[in-house]
């Protein structure tokens, strides 16, 4: 008969039974990226990305070439017009028309920004004498102020010329040291080529959409311009580091360098994104704050060049660099060596496979064919030194199939 304590043993035992089992773990997408349980196959379709590349440069190139660039003041030359003035809504459109009712040739594109809310700035093209005094009489009847209240400063062309000497020097030397940094760091010369032709892929497409949209062209666009090089090289780094790691044996490895590259690229995907939209986001706010809000000014020059070049920096990372690298390491006599021994190797592994399924044996034979199949895989990957000649290690190491022998009692005599 069933104590009190075994009735309650089986019902606890019940409850248990009966209890949700824990829910597994819900697997993200990044894990399965950088596992390998999805991937894209970035790599091989590298001849797309190239043509958009292509596309993408072309336009950026017959923009600068058609339309130009909008040089600002500071490298074109020109008159800069300060007034002390109480900022109102009303001041900037004010002093803009009363600056081109003058009629003033080559005048079209005169600059009025606010300093605050206690200070106007007008910037305008290289001016004569006569007609510097007419636009101070302008601003100083928009704004209500003397003509002597309103001071001015005369911006050489020349000067204009040394910034940009001074900045191609500066961009020339900065691509120098990255290329040798990069060629220390990864001790392999074609990740310095690769990450030196997306940083020019970003640099020319920047420039192309300031000479398709025509803003104006300030040391706040070469400061951005600048800035997106780091952002730009930094996610280049981040993909090369892991192709690094994931080819650090590829010789020994059953993976191309295409494959292993391409499995890093799927690797640090979502990093790469979610690095770039957090990036982006403000950037996004800083130049729309410039563009619509302020409507003229270094926010909006600044917020350009670093919206286009962080979005461009994170598009030649993942989709130029990484083949372009893949491309040149694979032309490489190891490398090709590499690829053709993996082809041969599944060549042998295929035939072996169509050889088994075509076999249409009994069970006893089957078996047998079994056993022969486990030796020949432990053999076929063997290197043979000579040919005909199998070393003995690797037969050893193939499962062995002997029939049982019968005690010596229910032998027959």
């Amino acid at each position: 008969m069933a104590t009190e304590k075994d009735t309650t043993v089986i019902a606890d035992e019940r409850d248990d039974a009966n209890a949700e089992l824990p829910k597994p773990a819900k697997v993200t997408l990044a894990h399965r990226l950088y596992t390998g349980q999805i991937s894209y196959d970035f790599v091989a379709h590298r001849r797309r990305w190239y043509i958009i590349s292509a596309i993408a440069l072309v336009a950026s190139l017959l923009a600068v070439i058609i339309n130009g660039l909008n040089m600002g003041i500071e490298f074109r030359g020109g008159v800069d017009f300060q007034a002390p003035v109480q900022v109102t809504a009303q001041t900037v459109p004010e002093v803009r028309d009363a600056v081109a009712s003058l009629g003033l040739a080559g005048q079209d594109d005169v600059t009025v920004t606010t300093m605050g809310d206690n200070k106007v700035r007008v910037q305008t093209k290289p001016l004569t004498p006569d007609e510097v005094v007419q636009v101070k009489k302008a601003i100083s009847g928009a704004v209500g102020i003397q003509p002597d209240d309103v001071t001015y400063t005369q911006i050489g062309a020349s000067w204009g010329q040394q910034i940009t000497t001074k900045a191609l020097i500066a961009l020339g030397v900065f691509l120098t040291l990255v290329m040798l940094l990069i060629w220390i760091y990864f001790r392999d010369f074609k990740m310095s080529i690769a990450a030196i032709i997306a940083l020019v892929h970003d640099l020319v497409i920047t420039v192309g959409v300031y000479a398709l949209i025509g803003f104006t062209v300030t040391p706040a666009t070469m400061i951005g311009v600048l800035t997106i090089l780091g952002y730009s090289l930094y996610d280049t780094v981040v993909v090369f580091d892991k192709i690094r790691e994931n080819t650090k044996d590829i010789l020994n490895s059953d993976r191309t360098y295409s494959q292993a590259a391409n499995a890093a690229v799927n690797q640090v995907l979502v990093r790469s994104l979610n690095t770039t939209i957090i990036g982006v986001l403000p950037v996004a706010a800083l130049l729309f704050t410039g563009w619509f809000v302020l409507g003229t000014g270094p926010l909006k020059d600044l917020g350009l060049a670093l919206f286009v070049g962080m979005i461009a920096g994170a598009y030649s990372s993942i989709f130029i660099a990484t083949p372009l690298l893949a491309q040149l390491r694979e032309r490489d006599a190891d490398m090709t060596e590499h690829r053709e021994h993996l082809e041969r190797k599944r060549a042998r592994a295929e035939v072996r496979a169509n050889a088994q399924s075509k076999t249409k044996t009994g069970p006893a034979r089957g078996a047998a064919t079994k056993t022969v199949a486990v030796e020949l895989d432990a053999v076929t990957d063997a290197e043979v030194a000579t040919p005909g000649l199998v070393d003995a290690k690797a037969i050893q190491q193939a499962a062995r199939q002997q029939r049982a022998r019968q005690p010596r009692s229910k032998r027959k005599h």
